[in-house]
């Protein structure tokens, strides 16, 4: 996985999105919402600094199906697409977004912008893998 990361995405923030779609799971599962949040310890693992690591966790309780009511969400689109993000961080990638608009686009974003997506199951270059 290290391979994947270069200094020009340690240069650049790593974002770690956190997200459960009910209030209820939120209350209910703390153990999905605790291993969200130790994605902050992986980053740090991977060589990040602790204060380039940013926790986006406002859309807890917010369905993912759509942008709509999601900040944190749109805040992770724009700085991708500006360029400002080295990795993204979830628990599982496809759980970035319930709407495969919305996650396809991001993905894309990346892409574009060569910033890696990291989840449980590993490290993706995704302009690597799309080209």
């Amino acid at each position: 996985m290290n391979t994947k990361i270069t200094p020009e995405h340690q240069s650049k923030p790593a974002y770690i999105y956190i997200r459960q779609s009910t209030l209820a799971q939120v209350r209910h599962h703390q153990e999905s919402t605790e291993r969200q949040y130790a994605l902050r310890d992986k980053a740090l693992a991977l060589g990040w600094p602790e204060t380039a690591i940013r926790v986006l966790d406002r859309d807890l309780g917010q369905s993912g199906a759509q942008m709509t009511g999601r900040e944190d969400f749109k805040t992770l689109v724009a700085d991708v697409s500006m360029g400002n993000v080295g990795a993204v961080f979830a628990l599982e990638v496809s759980r970035l977004a319930r709407s495969n608009l919305d996650w396809h686009r991001l993905l894309e974003l990346c892409a574009l912008t060569h910033t890696l997506v990291i989840d449980a199951d590993g490290c993706y270059d995704v302009a690597r893998q799309s080209g």
